[in-house]
Formats: C-alpha cells, sequence, structure tokens
C-alpha cells in the first residue's frame, strides 16, 4: 500500500510488516494515542497452525535467530477487531513455538489476524468452510512451509511433520519475489512437478478496504502456472513502502503471503532458497526466473558460491578422479535449497592405517535424538562420529579422535563399510558390499554397533547377512562384488502405517504385530548394482524378514535416507546419475514409489558424492537446516584447487 493512502480509524500510516506464508488481506488497529515500537525482528513470527474446533487454539513460530518479544500483541477474527490475548510465553524464542486459546471464538470458515502492540499486520491466516478442522498447518517447514489441513491429529507447540499429510498441487505455488518499486510486480512460483491452474485465485495487500482482485484480470493476464515454472503479473492495488501481500485460492484460503518494513521491497522482496527459503531484501531483482539471493543475506549469484576447503595434501593422501558419469535424469528438478555451499571439513582429514589414502568417506547419517552428531562411515572398514568445531565437521576427540575400526561378528575381517543409519535404539547400522581382505566375494550384511562400547574397535551387537540374495554380484569379480549394499535407512513403523504401506508379504496394510522381533522400523537398504531398494525386518534373535525392493526409477543408488521433515525417504545417486536426489512417498495404493527428484547445487563438483545427509527440523533456522554430501575420491574439482582433498561439503535444504 503507498504510504500516501489513508485509512479510516488508522493511527499515522501503520508500517504493516508481516511474513511469508499463507494469508489474506488484513485490517488495521483502531487509532491508538501512540503506537508502540515493533519489536526486532517481529516480521519472523509467523502463525503455523490453528484450529477452529473446540479450543480454537493458535500456534505462532519463530523463523528468526533472536528471540522475539510479544508482550501485548493482539489478534482478530474476520471481524478486524483486534483483541489482546495470552499466550503460553510473552517471548518466542529462535525456532520455537508460542500457543493461545483465541478470545474471539473461531467459525468454521474464518480467519486469523496477528498485530503487534503498536497495531502493525504481522500475518494472517484465511480458511474457507471446516478447512481448519481438526487444524490448519504449515507443511514443508515450520513458518514457512505451505498452509495445509491436517488430517489427523493436531501439533500444537511441535513441530508440525508429524501431523502433515503430502503437501497439495496447489500449496507448492509460492509468492517468490515481489516489488513496490512502481510497477508492483509480483512472481508466482510452482515448485511442484504439475501445472497448477490459479484461473480463480486473488490477491490483496493490507488495506482492509480493499477488494481482493483476480490474478487473471492482472497485467499481464495468468491462468496456469507451470511445474517448476513462473508467472509475474503487476498489482492492480498498488503496493507501497511498508505493505503486504496475500495470495487466496478459489475457495478463499490462504496460500501464501508476505509482508515487509520500510523500503524493503525495493528493488525486491525475494525467497532465499528460491520458491522456499525466508524472504529477503533483494540486490537484483530477477523476476521470471530463480531468485538470485546475493548479498549479504546469503547467496552468491544464481549459480552460488563454493565457500572454504583449501590446505595442502599430506603425506599419503591420494584424490580420486570420479569415474562412470552418467546423464540426469529427464524430469529432474534444481536444487530446493541455498545455492551456496561451504567445504566442511579439514584437508585428508580421514586418513586411518587401513586407508592411508585419505579417501572413502561414504555413508552420512545425522543423530535424530542428537543432531549435533553426524556419523559417517568410511568404506575401510571405519566409523566415525563429527561434531561441529569452527564450522567444519571434525571427529568428536571425546568419542575417538581418529574414528574406531569396525570388525564383523566375531572380530574379524575389514567390512567394505558404505552405508548407514540410526536405529530407534540409538545403536548404528552399517552396511557391508564385501570383506576388503577378500575383495572379490560378495558380502552384503548389515551389522548393528552400539556406538556406547568402549575400546578403539567396535564389533557387532547382531549381524544379518544377505549375500545369498545377489548371486548376480558373486562373478569372482572384486568390481561385481563392489556394486551391492550402498546405502541404508531405518524407516518408523509409525511412518508406513500412517501412510497406508501395503505389506507385500500379506498384500494387506502392513501390520507392525505381524512381526513381533523386528522392532519399531524396517530398514532399507539400497543395491548399487541396479538401483533398487530392499527392504527388510532384522529381528533380535539374529533372522531378518524380507519385505521385497522398491524401485527408485535410477539406474543405481549410493546413499538412503528417512527424513522426517519431508516425510519421506530419500534415494541418492551420484555422478552416475547426474547427482540427483529422489524422495519417495506412498502412493495411493500403498506402494513406496518416487515423488520427485532434485540435483545438487550447482556449484558442487561432479564426483562420487556417494553420501547425503539432511539435519533434523529442530535445527531448522529462518527456514533451512543443513544438507551435508560426501566426496568418496575426495576429488572436487581436481589437484590445485580449494576442494581437492577434501570429503565433506554443506548447504541448506529447506525445512
Amino acid at each position: 500500500m503507498p504510504t500516501s493512502r489513508s485509512r479510516t480509524g488508522v493511527a499515522s500510516a501503520c508500517a504493516a510488516a508481516l511474513s511469508f506464508s499463507g494469508l489474506v488481506a488484513t485490517g488495521l488497529v483502531t487509532a491508538q494515542p501512540a503506537a508502540a515500537a515493533d519489536p526486532a525482528g517481529y516480521q519472523n513470527v509467523r502463525i503455523n497452525e490453528v484450529t477452529s474446533s473446540n479450543s480454537d487454539t493458535v500456534e505462532l513460530f519463530n523463523t528468526g535467530t533472536a528471540a522475539v518479544s510479544i508482550s501485548g500483541w493482539k489478534m482478530s477474527d474476520d471481524s478486524f477487531s483486534p483483541t489482546a490475548f495470552s499466550p503460553s510465553s510473552a517471548t518466542i524464542p529462535a525456532g520455537g513455538f508460542v500457543t493461545f486459546n483465541s478470545p474471539k471464538g473461531l467459525g468454521d470458515s474464518d480467519k486469523v489476524v496477528l498485530y503487534t502492540a503498536g497495531g502493525t499486520v504481522v500475518d494472517r491466516v484465511e480458511w474457507a468452510t471446516n478447512a481448519a478442522k481438526p487444524a490448519m498447518a504449515r507443511c514443508g517447514g515450520d513458518g514457512t512451509g505451505a498452509w495445509v489441513t491436517l488430517t489427523t491429529a493436531t501439533t500444537f507447540g511441535a513441530a508440525n511433520a508429524g501431523g502433515c499429510p503430502p503437501v497439495p498441487a496447489a500449496s507448492k505455488v509460492r509468492i517468490n519475489e515481489v516489488t513496490s518499486d512502481g510497477l508492483d510486480t509480483v512472481e508466482l512460483y510452482n515448485g511442484g512437478t504439475t501445472a497448477v491452474s490459479i484461473g480463480t485465485w486473488k490477491y490483496v495487500d493490507n488495506d482492509t478496504t480493499h477488494a481482493p482482485v483476480p490474478v487473471s484480470s492482472s497485467s499481464p493476464s495468468a491462468t496456469t502456472v507451470p511445474a517448476g515454472g513462473y508467472v509475474t503479473f503487476n498489482s492492480a492495488l498498488g503496493l507501497g513502502a511498508n505493505d503486504s501481500l496475500f495470495l487466496i485460492d478459489g475457495s478463499g484460503t490462504t496460500i501464501d503471503s508476505v509482508t515487509w518494513a520500510s523500503n524493503a521491497a525495493s528493488p525486491s522482496e525475494e525467497r532465499c532458497a528460491n520458491g522456499t527459503g525466508w524472504f529477503r531484501t533483494a540486490v537484483t531483482a530477477s523476476f521470471g526466473g530463480a531468485n538470485s539471493c546475493t548479498g549479504s543475506g546469503g547467496g552468491g549469484g544464481q549459480t552460488g558460491q563454493l565457500l572454504g576447503g583449501g590446505g595442502a595434501l599430506t603425506s599419503g593422501c591420494t584424490p580420486e578422479a570420479p569415474s562412470g558419469t552418467g546423464s540426469t535424469p529427464s524430469g529432474t528438478l534444481a536444487w530446493p535449497g541455498g545455492l551456496d555451499v561451504t567445504i566442511a571439513d579439514n584437508v585428508c582429514a580421514f586418513t586411518t592405517s587401513a586407508g592411508p589414502e585419505g579417501r572413502d568417506l561414504s555413508g552420512l547419517a545425522f543423530d535424530p535424538a542428537n543432531p549435533s552428531v553426524l556419523w559417517g562411515a568410511k568404506n575401510k572398514s571405519w566409523l566415525y562420529k563429527l561434531v561441529k568445531s569452527g564450522g567444519k565437521w571434525v571427529p568428536d576427540a571425546s568419542w575417538s579422535a581418529t574414528g574406531k575400526q569396525i570388525k564383523f561378528a566375531g572380530g574379524t575381517g575389514q567390512p567394505d563399510s558404505e552405508g548407514l543409519t540410526v536405529g530407534a535404539n540409538g545403536h548404528v547400522y552399517v552396511t557391508s558390499e564385501r570383506d576388503n581382505t577378500d575383495n572379490t566375494v560378495p558380502k552384503d550384511t548389515i551389522m548393528e554397533f552400539d556406538p556406547a562400547a568402549t575400546g578403539s574397535s567396535l564389533t557387532p551387537v547382531h549381524q544379518w547377512d544377505m549375500t545369498s540374495q545377489f548371486p548376480q554380484l558373486n562373478t569372482g569379480s572384486k568390481d561385481d562384488a563392489n556394486l551391492g549394499f550402498e546405502g541404508v535407512s531405518y524407516v518408523p513403523d509409525s511412518w508406513l502405517t500412517a501412510n497406508g504401506w501395503v505389506d507385500p508379504l500379506t498384500g494387506a496394510a502392513y501390520n507392525p504385530a505381524n512381526y513381533p522381533l523386528h522392532g519399531s522400523g524396517l530398514f532399507f537398504a539400497g543395491l548399487e548394482w541396479d538401483g533398487t531398494l530392499h527392504v527388510y525386518g532384522l529381528n533380535s534373535d539374529g533372522s531378518f524378514t524380507t519385505f521385497g525392493t522398491v524401485a527408485t526409477g535410477k539406474v543405481s543408488v549410493m546413499d538412503v535416507m528417512f527424513d522426517a521433515g519431508t516425510q519421506r525417504i530419500v534415494a541418492t545417486c551420484d555422478n552416475t546419475c547426474g547427482e540427483t536426489h529422489t524422495f519417495m512417498k506412498v502412493d495411493a495404493s500403498g506402494v513406496i514409489v518416487p515423488d520427485v527428484t532434485y540435483t545438487n547445487p550447482a556449484v558442487m563438483p561432479v564426483d562420487n558424492l556417494e553420501g547425503f545427509a539432511i539435519a533434523p527440523t529442530s535445527t531448522c533456522i529462518s527456514g533451512s537446516r543443513e544438507a551435508v554430501w560426501t566426496d568418496d575420491g575426495i576429488y572436487g574439482f581436481g589437484a590445485g584447487t580449494s576442494s581437492s582433498g577434501h570429503a565433506l561439503y554443506s548447504g541448506t535444504f529447506p525445512c
């Protein structure tokens, strides 16, 4: 809204500074004798979940990096009459939640508008009939995700991921960039894989006297946003230095929103990372394409920057060039996270007595119970517990400054350890393709290690051997034997049952009680040979149940993980498949199928990047969390570059 516009009953010009989620036009407050100053970071507070059932509970989330005081804040429903509320805390910590019960009864079709003590609109969400029952919540990232109606339990006071169903196609359309420079251009981006019709959608600013305007009647007219594509139009309402934009679907339910203070939308406000991240003031507008994300807020151009690294190779440390580079599968989307990537280890950090060349760090897994810990497996029978120090992942000296060597059951052999995962019991499960002392013979096993065990080496608590299932690998060739279990992930029973996975052994809905010795989840092991996932129940008596295979659509797979944030199983392939990550879901027929595939950030090398892990959503800051990759050959961009001799790369992925 232009600052010259007047508002009936509104004190001064009301510098509205809302934030970016799914909301719709809001009213400002009645005249006040002296508006209180808005607290620092108020625009980072988002309405995150709301219910119009019984308790009329509202949840707020702080996407910022500092606590925000909400003392004196108010809310309104569709009456636009602000009323004080009693929050569970007067301060929202960074990455934290606050809840309150609406002092106004919320209806089947209604809205919640949030105001600072001074009357500035902070956020707003609106819903059509029964869309907030049992609740309406942001899914795909607390504070930054799309508004979706929950179908099961609510998650007030905690991350929404556990209650989120798959995000519908329409909710993958986001306000991606906006400017208040006179043209008042708005850009929408469709992060989904199918085109979305927006012919009945509308938008409005934060002037409650304005009626929503159809997107289709704006210039240029737009009725569809293509998959992975953009639509731009000029606002017919006039956008000002302190204003908001709310996007509403044809039923009257919020899709997305953004609010800015002062002249933050000049040259534009943009999402960083493109399509998914938090809004920031752009250095250069980039309407119709990926956001530039340059300057102090992050980024470094549309291709990003590779940061850090360097250092001289130590004696015996010998990087190895990648081999077997293939093409990227059709339909693959660009990396949805930040464009910049940082080299995240010391040079030649993983030299060991069995593997002095420093290569072969492969599988990665964050510890879900302690996400400050990152586990890494080295092919030369070594396990590392890594922690952050000085921005780098380094061995935890309190566990072992040089990692711990692992053995097969009985304390024998040298496992060709490739993938790893953390089970519900906190134990680390590691896959092996071969025994490195006899590397022409496959030995496809999953080993369970107790990380609390003392000593410089570890032997399995349990070991399950599936070698006989893969006769195609037993040809007497070390190369064929090396195409076995490359990655593994623990997948909780709760996810499989909640999503209606059909048990291939019974043809009925999966019932964990049918397998009393398997614990609380299944293990998905990735076979490098053909890119399939093999599903096992690992029983406490040393036996196992085979549930069959899952097709990933990839010719090979190097790592597997379950990401609770996206509620997806992720199958990773290195340069063999163009450095891609396929996120997999349970479809309507109860089968696990590919959902969407992303490439790596463009600044990363095309190498044997075999390990991949995304941090839990509990680590989210400003809508992003860490993603980490391993370069099995520590080759980087080759000799003489800053990446040569480094195994770990760190970037960001949306919450």
